[in-house]
């Protein structure tokens, strides 16, 4: 991004408003009308900060045992993954924001495969799309749902490499 078009958004999105404060804009936006790529960028936000504070439950002292932990959890490989083991558990609606998701037109990383990758950005976007539409009851489920499924097939692949 060019300097003078960073300076621009700076300018625009900390401009007070008539009270003196900082707008809020978001709450002004229409989420159902927003890019499903910036739906995934906050939807990955919130599930970054889901997993850390989730993980505390069990260590509170190694952080970077914590952040190695948090990072592969968060992974695309893994938010695949949990997809799959939350799709039969979500409405017709949510499955229409994650299919919008996962078909934006994005660029996958080598640690994941294409489809693993755009499967992560549809999971994204539902988590932003909730998010940012404060729908927090189902959010925090949906996240929950997907903390135990990665957990539990984390383990089961650690067992399975032990034997």
């Amino acid at each position: 991004m060019k300097f003078d078009h960073f300076k621009m958004l700076v300018e625009m999105m900390f401009q007070p408003d008539g009270d003196g404060g900082i707008l809020q804009r978001y709450k002004d936006v229409d989420v159902k009308q927003l890019h499903p790529l910036v739906l995934a960028y906050v939807g990955d936000a919130y599930f970054h900060l889901y997993m850390r504070t989730r993980l505390l439950s069990y260590e509170q002292a190694k952080v970077q045992a914590l952040h190695s932990f948090s990072a592969q959890m968060v992974s695309a490989v893994w938010q695949a993954k949990a997809y799959q083991g939350i799709e039969d558990k979500l409405t017709e609606e949510e499955k229409a924001i994650y299919r919008r998701g996962r078909n934006a037109k994005s660029h996958a990383p080598r640690s994941a495969s294409v489809a693993e990758y755009h499967a992560s950005t549809g999971f994204e976007a539902l988590l932003g799309s909730l998010y940012l539409s404060e729908q927090n009851e189902r959010l925090y489920e949906i996240a929950e749902m997907s903390f135990q499924i990665i957990s539990q097939a984390m383990m089961k692949e650690i067992r399975e490499k032990k034997s």
